[in-house]
């Protein structure tokens, strides 16, 4: 892989874990892809002082950058718990785990699992979703609209593009019939 386009084509699903409803990708296979796609990727924490977060009334927000590809792109994040809420007067581990999940987001920025925060983690559907749409289409004008939808997902990936061709055809076919 050499770019951020390439990465945004990973599909990530085999490396995440879900809690409480939200979905978290793996820090560490999130950092050993960033290494194949650029050896030369690096990462740090901001420190505040000697403090590897930034307090915020009793609350705490940890920052991490992450340079891939020559560009360096900043995160954020508050220390959370297992609900999602910040935590007051969070202990090491506490912030340790909040600095873990801030790197794996920024890699996100840099395209690797991005689609797990569109929406607050909500993944895109997948190809299969796309081609039901389209093999459940009521009409033209809705089967043209499902096409559009499936083929901007699909973007450049030859395979997806073809399913979703064959989908449409084989609708197309039924609808004029």
């Amino acid at each position: 892989m050499s770019n951020a386009l390439e990465l945004l084509k990973v599909n990530v699903n085999d490396h995440t874990e879900k809690k409480n409803g939200l979905t978290y990708l793996s820090w560490a296979w999130a950092w050993q892809e960033a290494l194949k796609a650029d050896p030369k990727a690096n990462w740090e924490v901001k420190l505040f002082g000697d403090t590897p977060y930034c307090k915020i009334g009793d609350t705490a927000m940890v920052f991490v950058q992450v340079t891939m590809f020559d560009k360096t792109i900043p995160c954020q994040l508050p220390v959370l718990d297992h609900r999602n809420k910040a935590i007051a007067n969070p202990d090491a581990f506490q912030v340790n785990t909040a600095i873990m999940r801030c790197l794996a987001k920024a890699i996100a920025f840099h395209g690797l699992g991005l689609y797990i925060y569109a929406g607050e983690d909500l993944p895109e559907p997948d190809l299969p979703y796309f081609v039901k749409q389209i093999e459940e289409s009521k009409n033209v004008q809705e089967l043209k609209k499902n096409y559009a939808d499936a083929v901007t997902f699909a973007k450049q990936d030859p395979i997806a593009i073809a399913a979703i061709v064959a989908a449409k055809d084989a609708k197309k076919s039924e609808l004029a019939a």
